[in-house]
C-alpha cells in the first residue's frame, strides 16, 4: 500500500465512525456490555485489593501465633490472635458484601489468595488451642456478618417527624472446599516451623503430637488423592516434606535426645532439616 492510500485510511475510518447512527439498538446494547464489563472488572480491582488486605493481616496473625512457644503464658498471645483474626473477618464482610447478588464463581480467583491465608491463619490457631483441626463447617459459621441498611428520611405520616427504619441484613460468607483444603495444606509448614520452636524451648512433647496429627492430615489428602483440585495434588509434595522432617526430628529425639543437652536440641535439628532440603534440592 501506497504512503497516499495509507494517509487516507483514516479518514476513512472517521467517516465511517461520523456515519455510525447513534441511537441504533446495536450500539445502545454495546453500550449496556461497556458498562457491566467496566463494573465488573471494577468490582474485581476491588476484591483483589481487599484480598491482599486480608492475606497481610492473616500473616501477621500467624506470626504471632508463633511465639506461643517461647512466652510463659500463651493466653495473651491467643487472646491478641482473637483480635487480629476479627479484623479480618471484618475484611471478610466487605467481600461477602461485593459478593451480594453475584456469581462467586466469576471473582473467585481475585480474592482466593486471601481465603486460604485466613484458613490457615484460623486452623493454626485452633490447634494450638485445641490440639484438633478446625471443620470447614466452624470456618464458616464465624462468617456470618450483619450488615446495617440505611435510614429512611421519609416520615411514616405528614407532619410526623422522620423515622428510623435501619434493619439489619444477614451476609454470610461461605468458603469453598478446595480453598479449605489448600489453607489446611499450607497449614502444615507452620506445624513444621512450631516443631522446630518447641524443640528449641526443651519441648520433646510436641514435635510427637504434631507428627501423629501431621501423619492424619497426610492420609487424608492421600485418601482424596487426584479426585480433588489440581492445586491440593501440587500442594501434596510439599505437605508430604513436611511431615518428613517432623518425623525426622522425631527419630532424632527418640534415639539420640537423651545424650544432647535440651539447649542443643534445635540446633541438631535444623542441621538435619536444612541436610534433608540439600539433598531434596541436588535430587
Amino acid at each position: 500500500m501506497s504512503k497516499q492510500e495509507g494517509d487516507k485510511c483514516p479518514r476513512k475510518r472517521t467517516d465511517a465512525l461520523q456515519d455510525l447512527n447513534i441511537s441504533s439498538p446495536v450500539i445502545a446494547s454495546f453500550k449496556v456490555f461497556q458498562q457491566e464489563l467496566d463494573t465488573k472488572h471494577d468490582k474485581y480491582e476491588r476484591l483483589v485489593k481487599i484480598s491482599r488486605d486480608v492475606t497481610i493481616e492473616s500473616k501477621r496473625t500467624i506470626f504471632l501465633l508463633h511465639r506461643v512457644t517461647s512466652v510463659p503464658d500463651p493466653d495473651d498471645i491467643l487472646k491478641e490472635a482473637d483480635e487480629k483474626l476479627d479484623g479480618v473477618r471484618q475484611k471478610i464482610g466487605l467481600i461477602a458484601e461485593e459478593l451480594r447478588g453475584e456469581d462467586i464463581h466469576q471473582f473467585h480467583r481475585a480474592f482466593t489468595p486471601g481465603i486460604q491465608e485466613y484458613v490457615e491463619a484460623a486452623s493454626f490457631q485452633h490447634y494450638i488451642r485445641h490440639r484438633t483441626l478446625i471443620s470447614l463447617e466452624e470456618i464458616n459459621a464465624r462468617l456470618v456478618f450483619m450488615k446495617k441498611e440505611k435510614e429512611d428520611p421519609k416520615g411514616s405520616a405528614e407532619g410526623a417527624p422522620p423515622v428510623a427504619a435501619a434493619q439489619q441484613q444477614v451476609l454470610t460468607f461461605q468458603v469453598t472446599p478446595s480453598d479449605y483444603l489448600l489453607g489446611v495444606a499450607d497449614l502444615t509448614g507452620e506445624l513444621m516451623r512450631m516443631c522446630i520452636s518447641s524443640v528449641g524451648n526443651g519441648d520433646i512433647d510436641t514435635p510427637f503430637q504434631l507428627s501423629q496429627f501431621l501423619r492424619q492430615i497426610h492420609d487424608g489428602f492421600a485418601y482424596i488423592g487426584n479426585t480433588g483440585p489440581y492445586e491440593v495434588s501440587k500442594k501434596l509434595h510439599t505437605l508430604r516434606q513436611s511431615l518428613g522432617k517432623v518425623e525426622d526430628a522425631c527419630y532424632a529425639l527418640r534415639v539420640r535426645g537423651s545424650e544432647i543437652p535440651k539447649h542443643m536440641l534445635a540446633d541438631v535439628f535444623s542441621s538435619r532439616v536444612a541436610m534433608i532440603d540439600h539433598d531434596e534440592g541436588v535430587a
